[in-house]
């Protein structure tokens, strides 16, 4: 029995599910409607959670980190992906603008600070966001971690990682002639985008593939092909921000910007064999930040499944309801 809450604990320490007490299509311009969804307590510790990709979509699975009993959880389908609409769009799609969604929600439901839970690209939003809008975040809780730089796509789009897993590297990198294979980003990033259904899909589902096969530690190579309509957003979302590199400016922005959220407690839980987001990253910006503390997690990749970042992830969250009034609300 958890000593917080008294809730039962179930597959890898999460929470049982629950189901939103609040859920809406929400206006955020641009001819986007983004899906919102308010779950546990409506007078707790407020929590959004920010999905990968991007493009990956919010899950139900992901309420289950907080103790519904103390938290008020908020979760979004970032724009083009889950139930957000336009489905797999890209235009009005910018780092930028998923930032304002994000102030958007928080204004529209009446949150003047809240605790931001992202991992992967999640991760990277977060950060963003806090850099933007540090008066707004209480704390970051960030898993698997990513920094939209050009080394991290070229470790997994350029063959790095492709030299632990040749024969899944061999089926990604032989889907495009050999002449196109000096950056296979803009060689799906032509495909993805034809304007063609079914040559996006078949070359999305081949994209997603090899991303979910390297997810978790124990998949082994085996990650099982997503369904069309996912895939599809989830592989033209990912492949337009990382063409655009994320619509940051330097390739170092995120960690040459720390210093402003330099006073924000922060917890970073890392997979030591992340084949996704190699784990020099999260210890560098750990360096940088003095208020992070990073969990490395050992034999734990990337996913946010895995057994031991789970249960990393829900101590932290029971840890921060206890400690409520050390974040220093605003009231």
């Amino acid at each position: 029995m958890d000593k917080v809450s008294g809730h039962k604990r179930t597959q890898s320490h999460l929470y049982p599910p629950v189901d939103p007490f609040d859920q809406r299509m929400l206006e955020v311009g641009d001819g986007h409607r983004v899906y919102v969804e308010q779950c546990g307590n409506p007078d707790g510790l407020p929590v959004v959670v920010l999905h990968g990709g991007p493009g990956g979509g919010c899950s139900p699975a992901m309420r289950r980190y907080f103790d519904p009993k103390h938290y008020r959880i908020v979760l979004f389908d970032q724009r083009g992906c889950g139930r957000s609409r336009p489905h797999a769009s890209v235009e009005n799609n910018t780092t930028w603008h998923l930032v304002s969604d994000i102030e958007k929600i928080r204004d529209v439901l009446g949150i003047d600070r809240w605790i931001v839970f992202g991992g992967s690209w999640g991760a990277t939003l977060a950060l963003i966001y806090a850099q933007e809008h540090a008066d707004r975040v209480a704390a970051l809780v960030l898993r698997g971690v990513f920094l939209m730089r050009q080394q991290e796509l070229d470790w997994f789009y350029g063959g790095g990682a492709g030299r632990f897993w040749p024969e899944l590297w061999d089926q990604f990198e032989s889907m495009v002639p050999e002449d196109e294979r000096d950056d296979l980003i803009a060689a799906y990033h032509r495909r993805l985008f034809s304007g063609e259904v079914m040559t996006e899909t078949r070359f999305a589902r081949v994209w997603a593939t090899w991303e979910n096969a390297l997810a978790s530690i124990h998949n082994d190579g085996q990650g099982g092909e997503s369904p069309a309509d996912y895939a599809r957003a989830f592989a033209r979302l990912e492949n337009h921000y990382f063409t655009n590199s994320g619509f940051l400016g330097p390739d170092r922005q995120i960690l040459d910007r720390v210093d402003r959220i330099d006073q924000i407690p922060g917890w970073i839980v890392q997979g030591r064999h992340d084949m996704i987001c190699p784990p020099i990253s999260a210890y560098e910006l750990s360096k940088k930040w003095s208020k992070a503390q990073l969990k490395m997690i050992p034999r734990a990749g990337h996913a946010l499944s895995e057994p031991g970042i789970s249960s990393e992830l829900v101590k932290i969250m029971d840890m921060l309801a206890v400690r409520r009034d050390k974040l220093e609300w605003a009231s």
